[in-house]
C-alpha cells in the first residue's frame, strides 16, 4: 500500500516551474499553487497581467491534489437553513455559484484541452438514517421548486438503483455534478497558466509579507524577494498566513483509500450509475469510481491531521467502513492511502474578498474542487476592477472563539459529532 495520493501518483507532474531566484516586480503575486491560485493566474495572465505564482511545495500538491476527485454542485447546507439565514434570494445565488463553478471547471477543461477524465455523472447524497431521509425530503420541495429543478428524491425502495448497499435509507440526486482526475487537472491547469504567460515557482514558500505603501507589497521566500502591486492569498491554513485568517480558518484532516482495480461486475454491484456519492453523517464518507476502476473511498475517519502514521491509522478505519457498506466486495487490496487538509470556516461557507490590501479566497470546507477553480477566475475579475464578480461578497466573517492557531479543540469537536451521529 502506497502512502501517497492516487491522483498525484498516476499523473505526469507539472514540469514548467521557473528556475533561478525569486526577484523583480510583478503586477500580481499569487500565494499558493493549488486550483485557486492556478486558476487566478490563468485568468490574470489572459488579461495581460504579469503574474508570479509562489507555491511552497509542488503545484496542486496539497488539498487540490489530495481530495476525493469530486466536482459537485450543491452546498453543504440545507437550502431552507441557508434561506433562513441569508434570505431566499441570497441562498439561491450562493447555490447557483456552485452550479457556475462546475460549469467553469468544464469550460477550462474544454478550452485548455486538459486530459483529466472530466465527466458529468451526477451526485447522490445518501441518507445514513431514516431521519436523515425525512429531513432531505422536507427540504426537497423548496430546493427543487425554487433553486434546482434538476434534483430528484430517491426513496429507499429505489436506492439500489444508485448504490448497491443496505446501509442507506434513500437519497437526493444532483444531476449537474461531475468528477475528474485531480492530478491531471492540476498539472494541466499549471501548464495552461504558464502557456498564457504566468511564471510559476515551486518550493518557494512565503516567509514574510510586508505592505510597502498603498500600492505595493514585498513577499520574501527562501529563493529571494518579489515585489507586487497586488497579492492574492490562495492558500489553505498556514502558520505563515496573516493572523486575521489564522483565526478564521480551521484545518482538519480528511483521509482516503483507493482499492485495487475492480472487475466491471463488482463495480456494477456497488455503483451502477458511476456517480459521486456522499453520506449524511457528520463523520461520514464520500466515494466514487476512478478512471481505472478503483473504488476511491474517503471520510473524516479521525480528527487528526495527515502524517504517515495518521494516514495509516485512518486507512484502517476507512477500510472497516468500506467493508460494512459493500460486503459483496470481500476485502479488496488497498493500493493507496493518503490524507489531506480541509480548511473549514465556522459556518462551512467559503470566503473571498479584500482585507488590509490583500485579496483572498479560501475556506472551501470540503467543497473546494469546483469552487476553488471558480473563485480563482472570479477573484481575477475582482482584482481587475469588477467587485460584483465575487459571489461571496457581503458574507460576514467572524473569528472562531478561542482559535488563535493550531486547532487544539478538534478532538472535542470530533467526539461531539460522533455522539451526534450515534443519536441522530
Amino acid at each position: 500500500m502506497k502512502l501517497l495520493s492516487y491522483w498525484q501518483d498516476t499523473a505526469t507532474p507539472f514540469a514548467g516551474a521557473a528556475g533561478g531566484p525569486v526577484e523583480g516586480r510583478a503586477d500580481v503575486a499569487v500565494i499558493g499553487g493549488g486550483f485557486t491560485g492556478l486558476s487566478a493566474a490563468l485568468a490574470l495572465a489572459q488579461r495581460g497581467a504579469r503574474v508570479v505564482v509562489l507555491e511552497a511545495g509542488k503545484v496542486a500538491g496539497q488539498a487540490s491534489g489530495r481530495n476525493g476527485g469530486h466536482v459537485n454542485n450543491g452546498t453543504a447546507h440545507d437550502i431552507g437553513g441557508l434561506a433562513a439565514r441569508l434570505g431566499l434570494e441570497a441562498a439561491r445565488a450562493l447555490y447557483r455559484a456552485y452550479d457556475d463553478a462546475v460549469d467553469m471547471v468544464e469550460r477550462i477543461v474544454r478550452e485548455e484541452q486538459i486530459a483529466c477524465d472530466f465527466r458529468r455523472g451526477g451526485k447522490i447524497k445518501l441518507a445514513a438514517r431514516p431521519a436523515h431521509y425525512d429531513s432531505i425530503a422536507r427540504g426537497f420541495d423548496l430546493l427543487n421548486r425554487e433553486v434546482d429543478a434538476e434534483t430528484a428524491l430517491v426513496p429507499r425502495d429505489r436506492i439500489r438503483e444508485e448504490v448497491g448497499s443496505d446501509a442507506f435509507f434513500g437519497g437526493l440526486l444532483y444531476r449537474k455534478s461531475a468528477q475528474m482526475h485531480m492530478g491531471r487537472f492540476g498539472a494541466g491547469l499549471a501548464d495552461a497558466a504558464k502557456r498564457h504567460g504566468a511564471v510559476i515557482f515551486e518550493d518557494a514558500p512565503m516567509t514574510a509579507l510586508k505592505r510597502l505603501n498603498g500600492t505595493a507589497h514585498r513577499i520574501a521566500t527562501p529563493r529571494g524577494t518579489l515585489e507586487a502591486a497586488q497579492v492574492l492569498l490562495a492558500t489553505g491554513y498556514s502558520p505563515r498566513m496573516p493572523f486575521f485568517f489564522r483565526r478564521r480558518v480551521i484545518p482538519i484532516g480528511s483521509f482516503i483509500i483507493a482499492t485495487e482495480p475492480l472487475e466491471t461486475v463488482q463495480i456494477d454491484s456497488i455503483m451502477p450509475t458511476r456517480r459521486t456519492a456522499t453520506t449524511t453523517r457528520n463523520v461520514g464518507n464520500y466515494f466514487r469510481i476512478s478512471p481505472d476502476n478503483r473504488l476511491i473511498w474517503g471520510g473524516r475517519a479521525r480528527f487528526a491531521l495527515s502524517s504517515p502514521s495518521s494516514d495509516t491509522k485512518s486507512g484502517r478505519v476507512l477500510q472497516a467502513g468500506l467493508h460494512r457498506t459493500f460486503p459483496q466486495l470481500g476485502r479488496p487490496r488497498i493500493d493507496y492511502c493518503w490524507g489531506g487538509v480541509v480548511d473549514l470556516t465556522a459556518d462551512r461557507l467559503p470566503r473571498a474578498g479584500e482585507q488590509d490590501g490583500l485579496f483572498y479566497a479560501m475556506g472551501y470546507s470540503g467543497h473546494g474542487t469546483q469552487m476553488s477553480v471558480h473563485m480563482g477566475q472570479q477573484m481575477a475579475r475582482v482584482m481587475s476592477g469588477e467587485p460584483q464578480a465575487n459571489p461571496l461578497r457581503g458574507l460576514d466573517w467572524k473569528p472562531v472563539p478561542g482559535h488563535f492557531g493550531p486547532p487544539w479543540f478538534m478532538p472535542l469537536v470530533g467526539a461531539y459529532y460522533r455522539l451526534k451521529d450515534a443519536w441522530s
